[in-house]
């Protein structure tokens, strides 16, 4: 098979034209035109449905498609491995990170700090990205993950803690139960403004006294901080401020559920050598990790 054929029919095909195609790529429309036709007839297969608005693939065009693609992004890959100093790598890291996760904040610093050469673009969103789809490199992931495409690498578990300032507890009183937290007044975290929120807890699930949901878990933050409300938050979120003695936890003996914490990559791609430098820099840092999303519930 002509891999410079194939490289043009991918090329043809992310353009949306012949003429588009074969102007990325610097070389002649007829000589474009007359290579993929070439492997076309060394296929016996018909790959492109050409017209006047543009070209389309077949059935049999989309199948070499897919995996033409996955070919060159490796065949790049290799060549980026190759031409990188594996001590000194250099390139673009696509990352995904839920919102207010602060122990990433610092760890991208000091990985950048480690390896300054690499340009770190980071999204931070409550959706549930795909990294083939979004154009993501690596994906952090809080709660289980069941995608046969992605490859997961675990780091941790954690799990949130239920708080009260002082001032609330001293106007409130405390919660003994679970059960209790229908009397109290409490905020939870939605994403869907309909979402009737129930806690879990070892052994039970309650429906709390819900006065504020929201999705911001800084707003959370500032609610629970002024004694409005008793609410559960990440532990590296609320861990200063139990340590400064400004919030406490609550019924630390019925702990909330535990979610796993992972890294996401796609499965089909052989990882660059600026993935595969990140991936190794977070798992040296997991005990660093499992440090900062770890709080005093006692």
């Amino acid at each position: 098979m002509d891999l410079n054929a194939v490289q043009m029919l991918v090329s043809v095909v992310q353009a949306g034209s012949m003429t588009a195609g074969s102007d990325r790529l610097g070389v002649p429309l007829p000589t474009a035109s007359r290579r993929i036709r070439a492997l076309e007839r060394a296929l016996n297969v018909q790959l492109l449905e050409r017209s006047a608005r543009g070209v389309k693939l077949t059935e049999a065009g989309t199948r070499l498609f897919e995996h033409a693609t996955r070919g060159l992004e490796l065949i790049q890959e290799g060549e980026d491995a190759v031409m990188s100093d594996q001590a000194h790598v250099q390139g673009k890291l696509r990352l995904s990170v839920p919102p207010s996760f602060s122990p990433w904040w610092q760890l991208v610093t000091d990985f950048q700090n480690e390896h300054p050469d690499i340009r770190v673009h980071l999204l931070s969103t409550e959706r549930r990205v795909h990294p083939v789809e979004d154009g993501i490199d690596v994906a952090l992931r809080v709660g289980e993950v069941e995608h046969e495409a992605l490859i997961a690498r675990h780091l941790l578990d954690y799990r949130h803690v239920l708080v009260a300032s002082p001032r609330f507890i001293a106007t409130h009183g405390r919660p003994m139960t679970p059960e209790d937290l229908s009397r109290f007044p409490c905020a939870t975290w939605s994403l869907g403004t309909n979402t009737n929120r129930t806690w879990r807890f070892a052994g039970t699930s309650v429906a709390p006294n819900t006065v504020l949901s929201t999705n911001d878990s800084m707003h959370l933050l500032h609610s629970v901080l002024a004694g409005e409300v008793i609410t559960e938050l990440p532990p590296f979120i609320v861990k200063d401020a139990i340590g400064r003695g400004l919030l406490v936890p609550l019924l630390s003996e019925c702990p909330l559920p535990s979610a796993p914490l992972n890294l996401l990559y796609p499965a089909h791609r052989h990882p660059s050598a600026v993935v595969r430098t990140y991936l190794e820099y977070c798992r040296r840092k997991i005990p660093w990790l499992v440090e900062a999303c770890t709080a005093d519930a006692t």
